[in-house]
């Protein structure tokens, strides 16, 4: 997780669906990040400027965009940065999907980049089969 407020607000906005402003937060973010994660915020800033392109009917830019997104995410795994990427990575490759094959895709849910519930390292896990 980025132990920066610019992030925690960038996925509030994200969340919110205010593209605009959240793509300029994620933006800020990518250009000063460099090594593994930078792919990562740079496919949840395509996803987002996708869903400005879907808005605006331009759906070519926003195919071009969710494919991107959606590819600079398959590599990390299901979580990173503290987020849940799957929780993402899942409508937003079903938007591309739906637009590859002419539908109309649904807009993303609120809440879709969710922070996943990280347990301390030294508290026991809860009792129960393994």
């Amino acid at each position: 997780m980025i132990a920066d407020p610019r992030f925690d607000q960038a996925v509030r906005l994200f969340n919110a669906g205010e593209w605009y402003d959240c793509h300029d937060g994620f933006e800020e973010l990518w250009h000063e990040t460099q090594g593994p994660l930078r792919p990562v915020l740079q496919g949840i800033l395509q996803i987002a400027v996708a869903q400005i392109h879907l808005g605006r009917g331009n759906l070519r830019g926003a195919m071009v965009l969710l494919g991107e997104g959606v590819g600079r995410l398959g590599p990390c795994g299901p979580t990173a940065l503290g987020l849940d990427l799957e929780r993402l990575r899942q409508p937003a490759l079903t938007q591309l999907q739906t637009l590859q094959l002419g539908g109309e895709p649904l807009p993303l849910a609120m809440d879709q980049l969710a922070f996943v519930q990280l347990r301390p390292p030294c508290q026991k896990a809860p009792p129960g089969p393994l």
